[in-house]
């Protein structure tokens, strides 16, 4: 029977000695349970790599029975381009060696391959003669794919971080050719780097795979309080990655500058921000975001005096629009500031499965 089969061969490795009466048949007969029970498979050969022992847990591993295995060569599991390892393992148990535990790649019955850590020992016979090799498999296959996801996870995260000293490093620079002294660097550049906090909060709880533009808006426009003079409508959707990094720093200069000189630096003044799907005129969709403040302007203000040149206007005229193929421009006249940016749907939002499918303006308000 196999499960006897392996429950000598266990003894015979382990150099149990066990007296031939009723009580050693019983110790066999509950080791051979022990054995059969294993959740690692447990293979038997001979020094021929013929199968001699074979358990429920290598059944389930490999797919063949016990009557199936039994008998044929061990090389059934092993893929065409591995056979040599069985030469070295026999040529190494022959010697009377254990071989260590080492992972490899195995064959199933469906002729599917699965990782594998081996563990091989000698068989001896009751005179202490090799005749065999017990065989210990263990299915990896899970581990490794867990240590793939990881090494793939490392990697772009390795990304994602040099990408952001690259924005950190751009926002020092450009803010330091505009800062009037060290003091209003340094706020500038923590209010900043803050910014940058709050979008990278929101992909990191949806696992960077975007957010959604209410969201974002909300998040930035948080800081500078006045809700009730914000007006928020648009369809739902998800910014990617890239779009809400770029866009939230947008948000920002734009939410800084208001809180400033613009709607936010009084009680009367008013936002409102609107975002729609169209169509492209050259074909496809396009996405499009509009900022429009109105407030009261100081007397003689004019609207070149009211286009205040700085790192905001880098941003919202190159740096945004740029990062998503896409156009923007600014209107400034005294009381008044418009800001309008449109992309490529392809480089803004998370598209749905059905790429044909898009969601309305006007199924989907949205507003605050």
């Amino acid at each position: 029977m196999p499960k006897v089969q392996a429950a000598v061969s266990y003894i015979a490795v382990s150099k149990i000695e066990l007296p031939d009466n009723a009580a050693g048949r019983r110790a066999i007969a509950r080791l051979a349970a022990i054995v059969d029970s294993s959740y690692d498979a447990i293979i038997g050969k001979d020094l021929n790599s013929i199968i001699t022992d074979w358990n429920q847990a290598a059944e389930k591993l490999f797919g063949y029975t016990a009557d199936e295995a039994i008998g044929q060569s061990v090389l059934i599991l092993i893929p065409e381009g591995l056979h040599h390892e069985e030469a070295e393992i026999i040529d190494r148990v022959r010697r009377g060696e254990r071989v260590a535990s080492y992972e490899t790649t195995r064959r199933r019955k469906d002729g599917t391959y699965l990782a594998v850590s081996l563990t091989i020992s000698p068989i001896r016979d009751e005179e202490g003669k090799i005749i065999g090799a017990s065989k210990i498999a263990r299915d990896i296959t899970l581990a490794k794919e867990n240590e793939r996801r990881i090494r793939m996870l490392m990697r772009e995260v390795n990304h994602r971080v040099k990408n952001q000293f690259a924005v950190i490093l751009s926002v020092v620079r450009e803010t330091s050719r505009r800062a009037a002294d060290p003091r209003e660097f340094e706020e500038q550049i923590r209010d900043r780097i803050m910014a940058l906090s709050r979008s990278h909060d929101l992909l990191v709880s949806s696992e960077w795979v975007g957010a959604s533009l209410l969201d974002l808006l909300q998040e930035h426009l948080k800081p500078f309080g006045h809700d009730e003079q914000i007006s928020l409508s648009g369809p739902l959707v998800t910014l990617q990655a890239n779009a809400v990094q770029h866009l939230g720093m947008a948000f920002h200069e734009l939410g800084t500058n208001s809180s400033k000189y613009g709607a936010l630096a009084t009680d009367v003044g008013r936002i409102t921000i609107n975002w729609q799907i169209v169509a492209a005129a050259e074909g496809g969709r396009e996405f499009q975001v509009v900022w429009e403040e109105s407030f009261s302007a100081p007397p003689g203000e004019d609207a070149e005096a009211s286009e205040r040149k700085g790192f905001g206007s880098v941003v919202l005229q190159r740096v945004t629009p740029q990062s998503l193929s896409g156009i923007a421009a600014v209107e400034r006249s005294p009381g008044h500031v418009k800001w309008s940016l449109a992309a490529p749907v392809e480089s803004t939002l998370v598209l749905p499965l059905n790429e044909h499918s898009e969601p309305s303006p006007e199924a989907l308000p949205v507003s605050a």
